[in-house]
């Protein structure tokens, strides 16, 4: 009788639903941007305290054993699989290198005289390309400078002296890769000989690294170790078989819009576009700039051409191949590309997202393995 009523309102819950979603998300997000930022952060010091030159130096030496495990392990499921078909592992990891070898002798006699020709041309014709394209920025400046009234000279002097640093240190850059790629072929000729004999015995490779774990811990370090070698080789082949097919489409393509050395430029789409978000870009500029110092025409086309394939690549090929195979947030993977980009440049940009993948499936690990917080990943 003297009693109340209360409107109890209705819960919205697919507010609270959505709520819940994005507090999810962001969590992730945090935790992307931590394992990015702790990956940075050891670099750093290991750079300050000069721990990386001393890596690097071990490193070199120790390559011809890197490229051993490295081929070891691509090829191991292949040679397993013949195993498991009645054939003798010596005899199989023997027709698998044979059949490598071989593949790699046709495509160093199909490809690379081609690519060696098309290089010389490149050299042949850098200063009237160069002239050209200087020609081409000067009157691109004036436009600028008489459209926003700025300052002609300063404008001009700033972006010459960037374009100047690039020309000048590109033969020495390129002298250098070759000189690092001739002295690296007996690094290489050995790791194939390691490799080989690793191949035989895989299994046995991996008991004698378990034998460094304490035995309490050889179950979970063995599922670890199983979840990273699924996630680094399913990323490994879906990317060279992506840049395989980029790199086919890529050369046919500016070959029939008349660019000028289609192989090679189509090789550095394909190599760059392994570097997310950001290699597209880096491949397909130089190529379509270098094509319009040609001729409009072949600049188009070119142009064209670098659209098709990257939507190819990246509405087809990726989403068929790749599938969600480095589950990351794409903030974290841009992240990731700027920062190892920043130490160590192209390269550190290729192995961004692979190490920070990994750096997560461990992070999970040790999450799951001491409930540190309530943490879900999504297929």
């Amino acid at each position: 009788m003297f009693g109340r009523k209360h409107n109890s309102e209705k819960i919205d819950y697919e507010v609270l639903n959505e709520l819940i979603r994005f507090s999810r998300n962001f969590v992730k997000l945090i935790f992307g941007i931590s394992i990015v930022a702790l990956v940075v952060l050891i670099t750093h010091m290991s750079k300050e305290l000069k721990l990386i030159n001393i890596l690097g130096d071990i490193l070199g030496i120790l390559s011809p054993f890197f490229i051993g495990v490295i081929l070891a392990w691509l090829l191991d499921p292949i040679v397993t699989f013949l195993q498991n078909k009645g054939v003798k592992r010596g005899i199989g990891a023997t027709f698998i290198y044979i059949v490598l070898i071989a593949v790699i002798v046709l495509i160093v006699n199909l490809l690379i005289p081609s690519l060696a020709d098309q290089v010389n041309e490149i050299i042949a014709s850098a200063p009237s390309t160069i002239k050209s394209l200087t020609e081409e920025i000067d009157t691109f400046i004036i436009k600028i400078s008489n459209s926003y009234n700025l300052d002609y000279e300063v404008i001009k002097n700033n972006i010459f002296e960037i374009f100047n640093s690039i020309t000048i240190d590109a033969p020495t850059t390129i002298i250098s890769f070759v000189k690092n790629l001739i002295s690296g072929g007996l690094n290489v000729i050995i790791g194939f000989l390691i490799g080989f004999y690793m191949l035989l015995d895989f299994k046995g490779v991996r008991k004698q690294l378990s034998k460094f774990v304490p035995k309490k811990h050889h179950e979970e370090v063995s599922n670890l170790a199983d979840t990273l070698n699924l996630q680094l080789r399913k990323y490994v082949y879906g990317t060279l078989i992506v840049m395989f097919l980029l790199f086919i489409c890529q050369s046919i393509g500016m070959s029939i819009a008349g660019m000028k050395a289609p192989l090679v430029f189509g090789l550095f789409c394909a190599v760059t576009n392994i570097i997310p978000y950001l290699g597209p870009y880096i491949g397909g500029i130089p190529a379509v700039v270098v094509a319009f110092t040609i001729s409009p025409r072949v600049g188009i086309g070119v142009l064209i051409s670098v659209l098709v394939c990257q939507g190819l690549e990246s509405y087809l090929l990726t989403p068929t191949i790749m599938s969600k195979t480095m589950k990351l947030h794409p903030v974290t993977i841009i992240i990731g590309l700027l920062l190892f980009g920043h130490f160590f440049g192209i390269l550190g940009m290729l192995f961004a997202t692979p190490i920070i993948s990994c750096c997560k499936i461990i992070a999970n690990f040790f999450i799951k393995k001491y409930d540190l917080f309530d943490f879900e990943e999504n297929d």
